[in-house]
């Protein structure tokens, strides 16, 4: 992960109301992601990750890039729990609350007995990948797997859950910088 690494800690900290706010084009699609970068992302999670699924699930808006290439490398499906409602048959709604918003998202696609493997860019708090497992638990799917390519060292909401997510890369934010663990 040596061009993840570098471009963590290349990337530009933030003070977002006394919060170290790490800006990154794989957490926010800014500064502008590099195909080499996502690709590396993309290598490390088919090495990671348990791929005898059927979909591949990804939140909105930032997994998506992962997700897509990952779609694409692996022919497995992907399906985006997307911020917006659109009422299809069988759509299942779950509410996230994160360490900085709280808001409603939107699974399509899923039925009882899929397994899936759940792919993000960052596990921060682990408010959305918590939602998310809940509600795939509910619809009867099986989450095999869940990879992200960051996560923030210390406590998550996933924490709580019978889910543990393997990271490419741990890190700790703060106003001098990124450190990798």
């Amino acid at each position: 992960m040596q061009r993840l690494e570098e471009s963590l800690h290349e990337a530009p900290i933030i003070d977002k109301d006394g919060y170290s706010y790490l800006v990154h084009p794989i957490s926010n699609g800014v500064p502008m992601l590099d195909p080499q970068l996502l690709r590396e992302v993309v290598v490390g999670i088919t090495r990671a990750a348990d791929l005898d699924v059927d979909k591949i699930v990804a939140p909105e808006a930032m997994g998506i890039h992962i997700a897509t290439a990952l779609s694409l490398q692996t022919d497995v499906p992907l399906v985006v729990i997307r911020k917006r409602e659109y009422g299809l048959d069988g759509e299942v709604a779950l509410h996230q609350t994160t360490g900085y918003s709280e808001s409603e998202m939107f699974i399509n696609d899923i039925e009882d007995g899929d397994r899936v493997l759940v792919v993000d860019d960052l596990l921060s708090t682990g408010g959305t990948l918590a939602a998310i497992c809940g509600a795939l638990d509910d619809i009867g799917a099986e989450v095999s797997d869940i990879v992200v390519a960051i996560r923030k060292v210390g406590e998550t909401a996933l924490d709580d859950t019978d889910y543990e997510a393997t990271s490419l890369v741990d890190i700790s934010v703060d106003e001098d910088g990124v450190e990798i663990h």
